[in-house]
């Protein structure tokens, strides 16, 4: 007799089901408890990823015992240079390098010349013993620059009482530089603590008191800017506003400091009408914050501010560093096929200029020495305790790649020789950090420093990729030449990614102080040319070969540039309007500053 088929029971699927929570919500569990380890151990090693290290220095490691030609060339050389340094010795030969470190008298003198030719003969083998055939790139860029790391913090510079600049400071001030020192470092530990120093700076620079001044309104505030509108200086302006979207890792009045220096401040008095934002310093209940809300909050919605302040009016858009990377995604977002959103409530963009911003992340120059897959997980794990990276570490990164001058340098200079620190406007400003959400910085760095997709084409605005290949209004783009977060090398690769025309301009001086470029200033210069719509790829190299280059600031330029691409036409000053709420110029956010 036949069997009698029978429906499949349900529950074997049920079980494998339970059985895959499960093992989901273990692996979610093992996780979270691994995150709280690494982020605990983080904190022992100043942020970096001991993973990430190893693997640099085991890639050098196999690298050299693998290939025993070079390493003896290397031996011969190390011996040779000690050889070198004994002879310096007993001849007295001079230091040949021109480092700041050891620019005393002091230290051009026996026995301390040969000390300081040793330390230049031993960066000079690092820096060739760290090149070997093989390695990865990135690893041969991170064994090079801890290889440094190490050697300006042996350097002799930082023996204290054994510098000899510092021996004859104390001998001339009788031992008064070292109670200046101990008062220096006892402020300097106040501050880290949350506490005011005992011995405050002779000059502050605050907002709205000392910079920060360019008269204006917030005329717009969301949850994560504010929207600033200055008042006119002139009794006419040029028919389209300027819209400047800075970094959201600094405080916004980078672009106006002080009167004289304040980029604002310049537009407005050459008729220009100014918006700015300031961002948002974000806490806890930011954490979940990411990068579309970054598109929708901190540049959509400002443009749909300003077109209702400004009906019918095209905008000449500016992104300063990680403002112009957002700006471009934003104008590819606006030029592409197929409308975003709100596109309807959004004005029309004359023009898009970038300041010291990338697009291509492929060669991030010092930056991207400490980001790899290892160390964005050790970030995310120690963002997860509180739900952002503070601002204390972000400075602290900063600080690091430059240890030299801004770690060693500056405690020999204060803890020794007892000298007073005397900030300047861009200095104050700097240490004026803000924070960045967990969840947009993680993306941040995945989308772009690892992933390059802004580049690739791949990077999602609204659920679809965004190419900058769609943008067809003319650019504006700026790089500096001694620029660490933005190597303008990397800047310049706008010109392959865009076939729009682009006046690339490479001015002098580094990421800030190079865009703090006043007229008036003095050595400043720069280079300029503009690449037509379709035009052909130059070389970086071979473009600063061949590029004309000009006395004075960018700025002037930059304001030409403007007029040359808008309508021509001028309108009466326009005055921000005032509205109930928001209050004047800078705002409240600029205030936001948190204990970390």
């Amino acid at each position: 007799m036949p069997s009698i088929p029978t429906a499949p029971s349900s529950t074997p699927t049920l079980e494998n089901a339970r059985s895959a929570d499960d093992e989901a919500a273990a692996r979610r569990a093992a996780e979270r408890f691994d995150g709280r380890v690494h982020a605990a151990a983080a904190k022992l090693g100043g942020g970096l990823s001991p993973i990430a290290l190893a693997l640099a220095f085991t890639d050098w490691a196999l690298h050299l015992a693998t290939q025993p030609a070079q390493a003896t060339r290397l031996a011969l050389r190390a011996q040779q240079s000690a050889l070198g340094v004994w002879g310096q010795t007993l001849g007295g030969a001079e230091p040949a390098h021109d480092d700041a470190r050891f620019a005393h008298p002091a230290w051009r003198a026996w026995p301390w010349a040969p000390v300081v030719n040793a330390v230049h003969a031993a960066e000079d083998w690092w820096a060739d013993a760290t090149h070997l055939r093989g390695m990865t790139a990135h690893h041969g860029e991170m064994t090079q620059f801890f290889a440094r790391q190490w050697l300006d913090m042996l350097s002799p510079a930082n023996l204290g009482l054994a510098n000899p600049e510092v021996q004859q400071r104390t001998l001339q001030r009788g031992g008064v530089n070292l109670i200046d020192g101990a008062a220096n470092a006892l402020d300097a530990w106040r501050r880290k603590q949350g506490l005011p120093p005992l011995q405050p700076p002779a000059q502050q620079f605050r907002p709205g008191i000392e910079v920060a001044l360019t008269p204006g309104r917030v005329v717009h505030r969301n949850a994560l800017v504010e929207l600033i509108q200055y008042t006119p200086t002139t009794p006419t302006v040029f028919a389209e506003p300027v819209f400047i979207v800075p970094s959201w890792i600094m405080k916004y009045y980078i672009l106006d400091l002080s009167p004289h220096n304040s980029l604002v401040r310049w537009l407005v008095a050459q008729g220009h009408t100014v918006f700015i934002l300031s961002w948002h310093n974000p806490d806890e209940g930011d954490a979940l914050l990411d990068m579309a809300d970054y598109l929708a909050l901190g540049v959509f919605d400002p443009l749909a501010a300003i077109a209702r302040l400004l009906p019918d009016q095209a905008v000449h858009a500016a992104g300063y560093c990680l403002g112009g990377t957002l700006l471009s995604l934003a104008a590819a977002a606006l030029a592409r096929p197929g409308r975003i959103e709100r596109a309807e409530c959004l004005p029309t963009l004359r023009s898009v200029t970038l300041l010291a911003a990338e697009t291509d992340f492929s060669e991030p120059g010092e930056m991207g020495v400490l980001i790899d897959e290892s160390q964005v997980a050790l970030l995310e794990d120690m963002m997860a305790e509180r739900g952002f990276l503070s601002g204390a570490q972000m400075a602290g990164s900063f600080s690091y790649l430059h240890s030299r001058e801004l770690v060693w340098s500056q405690a020999n200079r204060r803890f020794w020789l007892g000298e007073p620190d005397q900030p300047n406007d861009l200095m104050a400003w700097n240490a004026d950090s803000t924070r960045m959400p967990a969840t947009m910085h993680s993306e941040y760095l995945r989308r772009c420093y690892l992933h390059n997709q802004i580049a690739e084409g791949r990077f999602p605005v609204e659920g679809r990729p965004v190419s900058l290949a769609d943008i067809s209004l003319p650019m504006f783009v700026v790089g500096t030449e001694k620029d660490h977060v933005s190597p303008w090398k990397s800047v310049y690769k706008i010109l392959r990614l865009c076939d729009t025309e682009i006046c690339f301009v490479l001015t002098n001086g580094g990421h800030n102080a190079g865009i703090v470029s006043e007229p008036g200033h003095p050595h400043r210069h720069y280079a300029m040319t503009t690449r037509s719509a379709d035009g052909p790829w130059q070389g970086p190299a071979q473009w600063q070969a061949e590029a004309p280059t000009f006395d004075g600031s960018w700025w002037t330029a930059w304001h030409g540039w403007l007029l040359a691409r808008g309508s021509g036409h001028r309108v009466p000053g326009r005055v921000p309007p005032v509205q109930a709420g928001l209050g004047p110029a800078p705002g409240r956010h600029v205030f936001e500053c948190y204990a970390d």
